[in-house]
């Protein structure tokens, strides 16, 4: 049977590694050219003195590229590589960076006309942290586990009901209290 975790945690890992390396790729520019010049960002500077402490942060774009590098880049690339270690974590993790994601596009949109860029991006994070939450839901799915051996007594008294397949794998073990005082009675 094809594993729906498995499928979702592949597109999991493309959306962190999309969002990551393009984070990192834009703060580097950022970085390396403050003014914005490399990406045609320099226009945009004077939108940015609507913001808090604008004076003294959004003059250039260095504290724009380390903000953009911390919460968009290496969040994902962190998510992206406990993903490709099959960490059930990354799913997790890229769920809620995919939220990040669009929180930071909330702020663009405070900040800057109704543009094409941050409506697609925000879109991206929404199905970042949809396919966060599946992967999540389906990796619990798969950890579920319905065995009639790992539930006791089942079968020995018709007029005791003893439910097993609503009982999680973890919960289940071999000598449970109820099991014990159920034999003294």
């Amino acid at each position: 049977m094809k594993s729906r975790y498995q499928t979702a945690r592949k597109w999991l890992i493309f959306w962190t590694l999309f969002i990551g390396i393009g984070a990192v790729a834009g703060a580097a520019c950022m970085l390396i050219e403050p003014s914005g010049s490399i990406m045609g960002m320099d226009a945009m500077l004077p939108y940015f003195q609507v913001l808090p402490f604008a004076s003294v942060l959004f003059q250039n774009f260095t504290f724009s590229g380390i903000a953009l590098l911390i919460v968009n880049g290496l969040t994902n690339l962190t998510a992206a590589v406990l993903l490709l270690k099959n960490r059930r974590a990354g799913a997790i993790l890229g769920g809620i960076f995919g939220v990040t994601l669009m929180l930071w596009i909330c702020i663009q949109f405070y900040i800057f006309p109704l543009n094409f860029m941050s409506t697609a991006y925000f879109i991206f994070g929404l199905i970042q942290t949809i396919t966060g939450y599946a992967a999540w839901v389906f990796a619990r799915q798969e950890d579920f586990a319905a065995q009639q051996v790992a539930y006791h007594h089942v079968g020995e008294n018709p007029r005791r009901l003893v439910v097993w397949a609503l009982r999680h794998a973890s919960l289940a073990h071999a000598h449970c209290p109820d099991c014990r005082r159920s034999e003294r009675l």
